[in-house]
């Protein structure tokens, strides 16, 4: 029997295989403010500012970075920062946008994007991606038991709070 750690790795590695690529001309939307850069480097120039709402065309992915066109210039934003297509809306009439939206796979295609930014993999380095028993192992180690969670998030001060789930959509999963 397969342990949960592992059953995870396996479907995040699915995951990863099966997630699109940007294309140039597709459309996206920013969901939170974010600089522009003039290179896909956190310490490159600002060369602008977006704000959560502004329509952007994506134009190259590169990494965890999208380099995108917009009324307010050209440059590289952060991909967690845009949402391919439109807005999503929930029952409710408000976006889907933020946290949210990433979280509960919804942002962009429908397709869990959370781990769109992993270590700047891009297709070719997915494509080939090799089963490694030992790195597997080194992840699992890194798994901590439910009572240590807690006791480490009290000793931070930290709070629980429950969430209420998102509207289905109707998107396949």
């Amino acid at each position: 029997m397969m342990s949960t750690t592992r059953c995870c790795c396996i479907w995040l590695a699915a995951l990863l295989l099966a997630m699109p690529i940007a294309h140039a001309g597709e459309n996206g939307v920013t969901i939170k403010a974010d600089e522009l850069k003039a290179e896909p480097f956190r310490d490159a120039k600002t060369v602008g500012a977006l704000a959560a709402g502004d329509k952007v065309e994506i134009l190259k992915k590169d990494g965890g970075w999208l380099q995108i066109k917009s009324a307010k210039g050209n440059g590289w934003v952060r991909m967690l920062s845009v949402r391919r297509g439109g807005a999503r809306k929930t029952a409710a009439g408000g976006e889907l946008a933020g946290l949210a939206g990433l979280a509960s796979g919804r942002a962009g295609t429908g397709r869990v994007v959370a781990t769109t930014g992993i270590r700047g993999l891009d297709e070719e380095e997915l494509k080939a991606a090799k089963y490694d028993e030992t790195e597997l192992k080194l992840a699992e180690s890194y798994s901590t038991s439910r009572a240590a969670a807690q006791k480490f998030a009290a000793k931070g001060k930290l709070v629980a709070r429950s969430m209420d789930y998102l509207p289905d959509t109707g998107e396949a999963r």
